[in-house]
């Protein structure tokens, strides 16, 4: 009775027999049987009971076997489905990221698989198909190789069926989730959980990996919108500044750091908002005479009475977004800095027009440099006046957004004889066309940069105001007019003008507003247009560095071809913004690129029909969405490929 229990229990752990093999077993049972009665005799009383349970409960041995087979044939079925949607996923993704995959990898991969290999041409049943394919007559039984990747690829064991792990030989139950390894063989739930794992960690790294490039391409974006495109590595100083910029909460101090570095160091900690008190005071010198803090929304009201009591010497005072800056801060300045000569504030609400009347008062006629702008809550027209009375000396003037000026203030303005550079960004719904061109004609003689923006009621009087005073400009901006005709723009720049060529001209956003004709009038057209173009650009091309027409949309393509037309050369211009110029096509950007050998710089916002125009290196072209992959790389412009 044991021994026929040990022989159906290895029958049940064995693999399949075929039928042939089946009949064989039967006979040589029978036979040892017969030869021993008592054996028989002790088998046949269990065979008959058994038999007589299977046929009581409708259980057929037949049936069992057939549904055994059909169960080890849908497994087999399975596996193979699954091994060829593997191999077809593996053979894909070979060939979509094949130039990705690591040579290293790969080359230690090709090593273990060789090893298997290698492994299986040594075993007994590797022999013994080889013998068979020999014998059958088969022409390529030479080909071991062929032999060996087929029973490396048909050799996995079926669910239910046991397998030693390939990598820590231990014994387990394949199961349909089993994990192939990488040599072909399968792996235990441990360590298919351990190989997961490495293999979720990879991915991570990767993915970190290919995170780098868009951090530096950010920062390239960043430079590039800065005009800031040059081939190559940082310079020395640039890396140097960042470094520092980078661990400045680790810093003690700047020492003696040149002042043009540590404005630079403003700029770059103002950008990542990061100026706290505690780096404040890195720039603090008793000895300096210049302090500039692009972004002081993190100083308190104390820091900036400290900055004050610890630079007495100071001349060029420049906060921006100073909101917690006070009444009491500006009288000490008044009371302490006595030789500050350029003063520039931004957003400084809560000082009154009392305490801005007392400081220009005690800066008097020392004070050349006056710029303030979003001021909300002060700087009315009376306070302008006292101004102008205290500081007749005043050289360059710029206020925007501030709220209390009307066209009272303007006229006051006009008593400044001497100033040079004058911005104005106020009281433009007030002001009359008549004010602007008083102020013109008796600042226009001296003006050498002259910026008036948004006076929408601008029109050509203004204009030739312009053209007959302003002898000794080299910057001018002319922005938002709905009114000047395109023929004063041309006047302006030709005939009987006194203007000089001009190094900067900003001429953006002067159109007809009439939705109606976009096109604008036809018999009298508004803003800067064709004739304001070539005028333009025949009076000021040989001199000027930077343009801006920005959404001048009555520029047409005729006029774009024939001042950029690849011939003509502006040797100077680097700076050029044509943004909502809805003319400019690939064509337009070609003659641009040849027209302007020095160029750096080229804004084309909405530009829709400019896209395919192949951008030579070192030209930071912003705007366009693909501009990055029309880059040439070659390091120079080809001009038989534009």
């Amino acid at each position: 009775m044991t021994s026929h229990l040990t022989a159906v229990t290895q029958y049940s752990l064995s693999p399949p027999l075929n039928h042939h093999s089946l009949v064989a077993s039967t006979i040589r049972s029978t036979r040892r049987n017969n030869r021993d009665p008592a054996a028989a005799n002790a088998i046949r009383g269990p065979q008959s009971a058994l038999t007589n349970f299977l046929a009581a409960h409708n259980i057929s041995a037949q049936q069992i076997h057939q549904d055994y087979q059909r169960r080890v044939r849908e497994a087999q079925e399975q596996a193979d489905a699954e091994a060829a949607a593997d191999s077809q996923d593996k053979e894909n993704e070979s060939q979509e990221d094949g130039d990705d995959v690591d040579l290293a990898e790969r080359q230690k991969r090709k090593r273990k698989e060789e090893k298997a290999l290698l492994k299986i041409k040594q075993s007994k049943e590797f022999k013994r198909r080889k013998f068979d394919k020999k014998a059958r007559g088969d022409v390529d039984a030479s080909d071991d190789d062929a032999i060996a990747r087929n029973m490396m690829a048909k050799a996995v064991p079926m669910p239910g069926q046991f397998e030693n792990c390939e990598l820590c030989k231990k014994r387990f139950t394949v199961t349909p989730y089993s994990k192939t390894g990488l040599l072909g063989g399968l792996l235990c739930g441990k360590c298919s959980k351990e190989m997961k794992d490495d293999e979720k960690k990879e991915a991570l790294a990767k993915k970190k990996k290919a995170a780098a490039p868009r951090g530096r391409r950010r920062q390239t974006e960043s430079d590039r919108m800065m005009g800031d495109v040059k081939p190559g590595a940082k310079s020395l100083v640039e890396v140097c500044v960042r470094r520092v910029a980078n661990v400045v909460h680790d810093i003690d101090e700047f020492g003696d750091m040149p002042q043009n570095i540590m404005d630079r160091l403003s700029q770059i900690l103002s950008k990542q908002r990061v100026i706290t008190p505690r780096v404040l005071e890195l720039f603090l010198r008793s000895d300096g005479d210049r302090i500039v803090v692009y972004d002081c929304g993190k100083l308190e009201t104390e820091d900036f009475q400290k900055m004050f009591a610890f630079m007495p010497n100071v001349e060029t005072v420049n906060l921006r977004f100073a909101g917690q800056l006070k009444n009491n801060v500006i009288e000490y300045m008044a009371d302490k800095c006595k030789k500050i000569r350029h003063l520039q504030m931004g957003a400084a609400n809560l000082v009154s027009d009392e305490s801005w009347i007392k400081l220009c008062a005690a800066l008097g006629p020392n004070l050349e440099s006056l710029k303030l702008s979003e001021l909300n809550d002060s700087f009315k027209d009376d306070t302008v006046k006292q101004i102008v009375k205290h500081c007749p000396n005043l050289r360059r003037l710029k206020l925007r957004s501030c709220s209390h000026m009307t066209e009272a203030s303007i006229k006051h303005l006009a008593n400044l004889s001497k100033l040079e550079h004058l911005t104005l960004a106020v009281a433009q719904q007030d002001t009359s066309p008549t004010s602007l061109v008083s102020l013109v004609t008796s600042l226009g003689p001296n003006l050498r940069t002259l910026c008036l923006e948004d006076y929408i009621e601008l029109d050509d009087a203004v204009i030739n105001a312009i053209r007959d005073n302003c002898k000794n400009l080299s910057k001018l901006r002319i922005t938002g007019s709905s009114t000047v005709s395109d023929q004063a723009f041309s006047e302006l720049f030709g005939g009987t003008s006194v203007i000089p060529p001009l190094s900067y001209a900003d001429l953006s956003d002067n159109r007809d507003i009439d939705n109606m004709r976009p096109d604008g009038p036809e018999d009298a057209p508004i803003g800067f247009g064709d004739q304001g173009l070539q005028s333009l650009m025949l009076h000021s091309g040989d001199k000027i560095h930077s343009l801006n027409l920005k959404a001048d949309r009555h520029i047409s393509h005729a006029a774009l071809l024939a001042t950029f037309d690849g011939v003509k050369k502006y040797p100077f211009l680097s700076d050029v913004d044509l943004s909502f110029v809805t003319q400019i096509d690939d064509v337009v950007m070609s003659g641009i690129f040849k027209s302007c050998p020095a160029l750096s710089k080229l804004v084309v916002f909405a530009c829709f029909n400019a896209r395919a125009s192949r951008i030579p290196a070192g030209i930071a072209v912003i705007g366009l969405p693909n501009a990055q992959d029309n880059i040439i790389q070659e390091g120079g412009l080809d001009m038989r490929d534009l």
